[in-house]
């Protein structure tokens, strides 16, 4: 049975680090496809203008809170997630545990050349995944069939979506009946940051929940997108607020 938050109508997995890496190793374990999405603040805000991606979200096997908005919104609404689930991190822990020698992976997404510096680092540091397939993240309509092929012929388990959200959440869902693998996992911009070509934040933003202001200092041309993480938790306080009907 799952433990969820209803945050403005989404199933936030009420999960630790830990947990949440044990609920994805298990799934490795079922012959069936399953979806694992990622959310911050702007891809929650995001989900309360497009329908779609709010009942994409809805239908995930695994929804984390990636970023510590969500988390705040959790606690705004009196039902606090245990902690806060970065996909990067969740990625890399799997990447690290013990059973990830037997896992092959498919690298999707990124520039060219991106996911290929990614799985070079991994190898430099030693993290001795086996990476089966790689495509980058630029493609026509009419190229789908065949890089669906090339993930179904690599014989991956778990495919890892690096198209950028809400486009990756909204391949996965529209595909995930034509793939034969067992776990699809959108990773925003991780390949990025493996590749080096991208920085995450120090270790402090990270810790007080500071991320989306550095990313804002290293990119101060997403302001108008990070107006999300205030629109958001104004939102999530006036739903707490609003006069529950008779």
């Amino acid at each position: 049975m799952r433990n969820t938050v209803n945050i403005l109508g989404i199933p936030v997995d009420n999960v630790s680090m830990a947990e949440a890496l044990n609920i994805v190793k298990g799934f490795l374990n079922e012959d069936r496809v399953h979806t694992v999405y990622t959310p911050n603040s702007e891809i929650m805000m995001a989900a309360q203008r497009d329908p779609e991606l709010k009942e994409i979200l809805c239908q995930a096997d695994l929804l984390v809170p990636d970023g510590a908005g969500v988390v705040l919104a959790s606690k705004i609404n009196g039902c606090p997630l245990k902690e806060r689930v970065a996909g990067f991190d969740l990625t890399n822990m799997l990447f690290s545990d013990d059973t990830s020698k037997n896992i092959n992976y498919f690298f999707f997404g990124g520039k060219p050349g991106v996911a290929e510096e990614a799985y070079k680092n991994l190898l430099d540091r030693r993290i001795n995944i086996n990476v089966v397939g790689i495509r980058n993240g630029y493609f026509t309509k009419d190229e789908e069939d065949e890089i669906i092929r090339q993930i179904n012929n690599s014989n991956t388990d778990v495919l890892l979506v690096a198209l950028g959200a809400p486009k990756q959440e909204k391949w996965i869902h529209e595909n995930k009946k034509k793939l034969k693998v067992k776990l699809c996992i959108g990773v925003g911009g991780t390949l990025d940051v493996l590749s080096g070509r991208a920085k995450r934040a120090p270790v402090f933003f990270q810790k007080h929940g500071l991320e989306w202001l550095y990313r804002l200092y290293k990119e101060p041309w997403r302001f108008v997108r990070m107006m999300d993480l205030p629109r958001f938790i104004l939102r999530v306080i006036a739903n707490r607020i609003k006069p529950k009907r008779a």
